[in-house]
């Protein structure tokens, strides 16, 4: 039975789409495979891992039949990725096989019940949802995702944390030793006041699926699950249970010591001192003097990096030790010109914000050097 026929192209572009969920390594072997369902023109791919699901439609089909099949993503998506640019495809399923022809390649690969996959469950009311841009909600997510814990026993550090508000929407990452906050404006009168806990699988999918573009996106939250919509995509993800940490109290307002930072110069001052610490200390002195920060950084060897940023500092001398990695992540994600940083003394969490902007605060905590 006639499947899809479209160009080589057509059909990548939908299936890149979803198969970015699809682990290697699954306890279901279905799991290894896209749903794909043909309904007249449309074929609709979905794929999933139990927590995640991602679907997408594309018109890839001349014929009225409606089928469906399962089939292993990723060597589907070689097989097409081996082939010609824009070379016609033909993919035909016939007793459990789909059979893929393209010019004078013909592949056929093993399919399996499309009873047998686990589809998540979307069949509930949403109560809370709204809409924004795709570029704003991809640039809350850039802006705090790389604070979010990676395997932590404290599971509920393992993702971004989601704050709505009538005209507020708020994302907070933190893995206990630093953490990222951003916020923008939105326009949602009929939004209450909602916090949820958004897996890190599901953020860093959603950074390559959003496009920077003004194209909206729906967002619906339910008790347990997060849907989003945007272009052909349908985005759902079951939501982390737990308490997020009060990152309010986390943010300091009381720092006396401030200086603005080129922010470049940071950086580079940063990456060539990081080259002396060594995998398992990766720790940096920073020395805040009137007119200079000074960077210092030593291994085991006994050899020692020294650097030197001008500022426009002016006030008591501070010694100061840092993860580099944390604040060199911080720097990498901004695209201003300078940082402001605002310190209290060796022993409490130093902020990282824009100038005039207050939108975004980073807060680190120091570290023995």
């Amino acid at each position: 039975m006639s499947f899809i026929q479209a160009s080589r192209d057509a059909i990548l572009k939908p299936l890149m789409t979803v198969a970015g969920i699809v682990e290697k390594r699954h306890t279901l072997p279905i799991l290894a495979n896209v749903m794909m369902r043909k309904d007249a023109e449309r074929v609709t791919f979905l794929a999933s891992d139990i927590e995640i699901q991602i679907s997408t439609t594309a018109e890839l089909s001349r014929s009225a039949e409606t089928v469906a099949t399962t089939v292993s993503a990723r060597k589907l998506i070689d097989i097409l990725k081996a082939l010609p640019d824009n070379i016609d495809v033909t993919i035909r399923v016939d007793d459990k096989r789909a059979t893929l022809s393209a010019g004078r390649s013909r592949f056929t690969l093993q399919t399996m019940p499309v009873e047998d996959f686990p589809t998540v469950k979307t069949d509930h009311d949403w109560p809370a949802g709204f809409r924004l841009p795709q570029n704003q909600l991809r640039h809350l997510f850039q802006m705090v995702h790389f604070s979010m814990a990676v395997q932590d026993v404290r599971y509920y550090l393992n993702g971004l944390l989601l704050v709505t508000s009538r005209d507020r929407l708020r994302v907070v990452a933190t893995d206990g030793h630093r953490l990222a906050y951003c916020e923008a404006a939105i326009d949602a009168p009929d939004l209450a006041t909602r916090e949820v806990i958004i897996p890190r699988k599901s953020i860093l999918e959603l950074q390559r699926l959003l496009a920077d573009t003004d194209d909206p996106v729906d967002v619906d939250l339910a008790d347990n699950q997060l849907r989003l919509r945007f272009g052909e995509v349908e985005f759902v993800t079951k939501l982390v249970e737990g308490k997020f940490p009060d990152y309010q109290r986390v943010i300091p307002s009381a720092h006396s010591k401030r200086l603005l930072i080129p922010r470049e110069s940071l950086a580079a001052s940063l990456s060539r001192a990081s080259i002396l610490t060594s995998d398992k200390f990766r720790g940096v002195r920073l020395t805040l003097e009137p007119g200079a920060l000074k960077i210092q950084a030593n291994n085991a060897e006994q050899e020692e990096a020294q650097e030197e940023v001008e500022t426009d500092y002016q006030g008591e001398r501070l010694e100061i030790g840092f993860n580099v990695g944390y604040l060199q992540d911080v720097l990498a994600n901004l695209k201003t010109e300078q940082i402001q940083a605002e310190f209290g003394d060796s022993n409490t969490s130093a902020l990282i914000t824009v100038p005039g902007d207050s939108q975004f605060k980073y807060v680190v905590m120091p570290m023995r050097i």
